[in-house]
């Protein structure tokens, strides 16, 4: 049974979330907070949550002071933060200071529950249809620092291209093994050799060095057995 907390301030989205967490997991143990320092307490308190859903704009909380306050005192806690913003450079920072996760107010319920039960599942959910999206900045002729070349994608096969494909749409890798066919160990030992051709360190950097890739142009380069 899982237990979750749900911390912001607006008792009528607490109550949407709850309905949408227990329609799909219907034995969770839900708790409630409207500020930060109730969450740290129920936190500090049942050390066993399995997940806090954080919203970045409530009492006691300025921008991702929440979060970082959370994982300093509860760091055993997984966080993923749900919010009503959609910046880009937001959701990025809130993955590197430890959130798990960001799920955007406007998603749609399914795919909230799908976002849920992934990080719930032991994985990073990213709203792939933003993290996609090209900001300002890229409009204006800018180039992401940490963009992949073209060499270094050339060295994955061409499964390794769609397991990459699969994870910049945001997906689990238990979604990635069955939309592949394919072992979960399998996919595994893909993204570890994505991550090591990629010379990045982690998943969502990877998810987000090839945020403007055209993998079409990618497959066609590479032979069908190249798996």
């Amino acid at each position: 049974m899982y237990k979750l907390l749900i911390a912001d301030d607006h008792p009528l989205f607490r109550e949407a979330i709850v309905r949408v967490i227990r329609d799909a997991f219907q034995e969770a143990e839900i708790f409630e907070t409207e500020d930060l320092d109730a969450t740290l307490t129920l936190a500090q308190q049942h050390e066993d949550i399995d997940l806090i859903l954080l919203d970045l704009n409530m009492p006691g909380v300025h921008g991702l002071s929440g979060l970082i306050q959370l994982r300093t005192e509860a760091p055993t806690i997984p966080v993923v933060i749900i919010s009503a913003e959609e910046e880009k450079q937001v959701i990025l920072q809130a993955v590197t200071y430890g959130a798990v996760g960001f799920i955007t107010k406007s998603s749609p319920r399914e795919q909230m529950t799908k976002a849920i039960a992934q990080i719930l599942d032991g994985n990073i959910y990213l709203p792939s249809d933003i993290i996609r999206a090209s900001d300002t900045t890229k409009r204006s002729g800018s180039r992401n620092e940490h963009a992949i070349t073209s060499q270094q994608l050339e060295t994955l096969t061409r499964k390794q291209l769609q397991v990459l494909e699969h994870m910049t749409r945001g997906e689990s890798n238990k979604m990635i093994a069955y939309n592949l066919n394919i072992a979960e160990t399998t996919v595994k030992a893909h993204v570890s050799a994505i991550l090591r051709k990629l010379g990045v360190h982690s998943r969502v950097q990877a998810i987000l060095s090839t945020s403007d890739i055209d993998f079409n142009v990618h497959f066609k380069r590479v032979p069908r057995s190249g798996d």
